[in-house]
């Protein structure tokens, strides 16, 4: 099951794979890029992820060298290649390489990356117990709704996180007192038959997975709201769960100090992953 390298059209193992040094992914961080999870040698939620790639190509100006149903030929054939069941498909375009200037360059061909490793799979006791969550001061830019590979703050605050013993790290705009998102996860937070979260717009990205827990949510008979999510309705929830590609679900117990619930994965929570974890299997079934 050997972990491979997608390089502009040349599949490799990872020590041979190079990028040039004036690549503007390398110093601008002049790029893009999706995480994909797969099941059974399966990408799931294939489509969404590149519709999402290739939004944020937009978004940047970025001229993509494929078309999109070409991408995702190129991604399925790679991930079978590598022959890996239980994997992350990592894609990243960039804008090429070019002599370093800020204008973007007028010739310069994408550098497209795509690299597939075994899942990097979450501890069974986040989901069996719980994770502790810290917040963070939202000092990010105003287009988080782009992948964009300047992850910087974002890093910063999971290290954060780490460091204190927490397993992620919620940005919160304390000018407002809401809840934004976490340094790679989305937030939501339960009271009764409401399903809170903050709205997709150009605050957060809007997760995949969060577009899917939603869907069964409504199909649960749960009320959704996409609504601003202020830090003190977060922090009276009787649960809260973050989602993302990788983690796909993990129950909050607790938000710095402040107790959720009452301090266990709740029920809303357990309902609502079983229901994902059985739409992720067939769709990779």
């Amino acid at each position: 099951m050997p972990e491979l390298v997608y390089l502009n059209g040349e599949i490799m193992d990872f020590a041979s794979a190079r990028v040039p040094v004036e690549d503007r992914g390398y110093q601008f961080g002049d790029g893009i890029y999706e995480v994909i999870r797969c099941y059974n040698g399966r990408p799931f939620a294939l489509l969404p992820h590149l519709e999402r790639l290739y939004k944020s190509a937009d978004a940047i100006l970025l001229e993509m060298p494929h078309e999109l149903p070409a991408m995702a030929d190129l991604a399925i054939k790679f991930l079978e290649r590598s022959e890996i069941k239980e994997a992350e498909l990592y894609i990243q375009v960039t804008r090429g390489t070019a002599p370093r200037k800020h204008q973007f360059p007028e010739e310069a061909a994408p550098t497209v990356v795509m690299t597939v490793r075994p899942v990097r799979l979450r501890s069974p006791e986040v989901r069996e117990k719980g994770a502790r969550v810290i917040t963070v001061p939202e000092e990010r830019w105003a287009n988080c709704y782009i992948k964009s590979i300047n992850l910087l703050p974002n890093i910063l605050a999971k290290e954060k996180a780490v460091r204190q013993g927490a397993f992620e790290a919620l940005f919160v705009d304390q000018a407002k007192g809401i809840a934004i998102e976490g340094s790679s996860s989305n937030i939501f937070a339960v009271a009764g038959r409401v399903l809170w979260t903050p709205p997709a717009d150009r605050r957060i990205l809007s997760g995949i997975t969060r577009s899917f827990v939603l869907g069964i949510a409504r199909e649960q008979g749960y009320e959704v709201r996409e609504e601003e999510l202020p830090l003190t309705t977060l922090l009276r929830a009787e649960e809260a769960f973050l989602t993302s590609t990788v983690t796909e679900m993990a129950p909050v117990i607790r938000v710095d100090e402040t107790v959720i619930g009452k301090g266990q994965p709740g029920e809303t929570f357990g309902r609502i992953y079983r229901a994902y974890q059985e739409f992720y299997t067939r769709e990779t079934s």
